[in-house]
């Protein structure tokens, strides 16, 4: 379909096997009997539970081992995301720490700042959240602006950010702020970490369709951010920003929300043995499975060094796409029938799904990158 993109091998390594088999009998062990999964990933966080694979190792998998990472591939990170969202496990409170902020410092921070937080990351014991959405902005990412005035030893923040995930529980952000008053669209822009309980900033908690305090409103007021805590070049905050994006949207998480309700839909096409569900099924499946090789296509090519910015947005649109038909079409499929664990499951599915085509960029925009880079406007 698209010629331009030169997809690489989308087999998992032998090795993968074993420590997925690893990763099941972790989880069978430690998540309580009749734990039931939340359908949105970022939502359910227990900071035990991130602790605890800290403590096996399942954080930081592919960082250097003197910031407390453990130098494993992005094949094996791939297999224990991907058997976590299997199985719904609470891992919103590391998640993003995990997945981009960790691998953002990592590439771009200071000395100091990796020593600082990655191992605390990599232990399941320090949180980050992003900085990015602002109210007015929308998706425009390049209209933002909270100014972080430059004065002495640092800046001082005013602003808001919007939709920010895990900011009444978690410790730190790392926030798109403008670093030159006057500056507009993509320059004078740069990334700073924020301590989230410092002085003047507040959090509102945003309540959810479902009921759920999950994303917040943050407010600045004169906040002080230290020189220390600019994170790579003033000014330099756009393409940091734009290499960040191609960790949040590529992995597992963009396609696997809704899987617990084809597990669900699975248990009953069996009792039911209707034709039409057993059909509905296998394309729901085909469709997961070439998801699936795309998404592992693009952990090739950051285990390769590369930065796959347009494929990772194809793998966002697409499985964002997916995620949502799922609990449309079990429901028509179903005609009302649902009950017991499918109807809960359902239900919470369907709350959750207004909002999957809009975090991380929504489809408007990720279709605008992918066809900028086939040469089209």
């Amino acid at each position: 379909m698209f010629p331009d993109l030169a997809w690489p091998s989308a087999s998992l390594p032998a090795e993968a096997g074993l420590l997925r088999k690893e990763v099941r009998a972790f989880l069978q062990q430690v998540l309580p009997a009749g734990y039931r999964p939340n359908s949105d990933f970022g939502s359910g966080g227990d900071a035990a539970f991130s602790r605890q694979l800290g403590q096996q190792g399942w954080i930081g998998m592919t960082w250097p081992k003197k910031y407390g990472g453990h130098e494993r591939s992005f094949f094996e990170r791939y297999v224990v995301t991907e058997e976590l969202l299997a199985a719904g496990a609470p891992v919103g409170h590391h998640w993003i720490a995990d997945r981009q902020s960790g691998p953002l410092l990592l590439k771009f921070g200071t000395e100091k700042q990796r020593a600082t937080y990655l191992p605390g990351i990599a232990a399941g014991e320090i949180f980050f959240s992003i900085g990015m959405s602002e109210p007015d902005s929308g998706s425009d990412l390049a209209s933002i602006r909270s100014l972080a005035r430059p004065v002495e030893a640092g800046y001082l923040l005013n602003g808001r950010k919007l939709w920010t995930s895990g900011a009444d529980h978690n410790h730190y952000m790392i926030a798109l702020v403008r670093t030159e008053p006057g500056s507009e669209r993509h320059a004078g822009l740069s990334q700073v970490i924020l301590d989230l309980k410092a002085e003047g900033l507040s959090v509102r908690p945003i309540r959810s369709m479902t009921g759920q305090y999950h994303f917040n409103e943050v407010v600045f007021e004169d906040v002080f951010i230290p020189q220390e805590q600019l994170v790579g070049k003033p000014g330099n905050g756009w393409h940091q920003v734009t290499s960040e994006l191609g960790y949040e949207r590529s992995g597992p998480e963009r396609f696997l929300s809704t899987f617990r309700v084809l597990v669900e839909l699975v248990g009953c096409a069996s009792e039911a043995h209707s034709d039409r569900m057993l059909i509905l099924i296998g394309r729901l499946v085909a469709h997961l499975m070439t998801l699936r090789r795309m998404s592992i296509s693009v952990a090739a090519m950051l285990e390769a060094g590369n930065n796959p910015v347009i494929e990772a947005a194809l793998v966002k649109e697409l499985g964002n796409n997916f995620e949502k038909t799922i609990p449309e079409l079990a429901r028509l499929a179903l005609e009302g029938r649902a009950s017991g664990q499918m109807q809960a499951t359902l239900e919470d599915a369907l709350l959750h799904m207004p909002s999957f085509t809009i975090r991380g960029g929504t489809r408007e925009i990720l279709r605008g990158i992918i066809a900028r880079s086939l040469g089209l406007r």
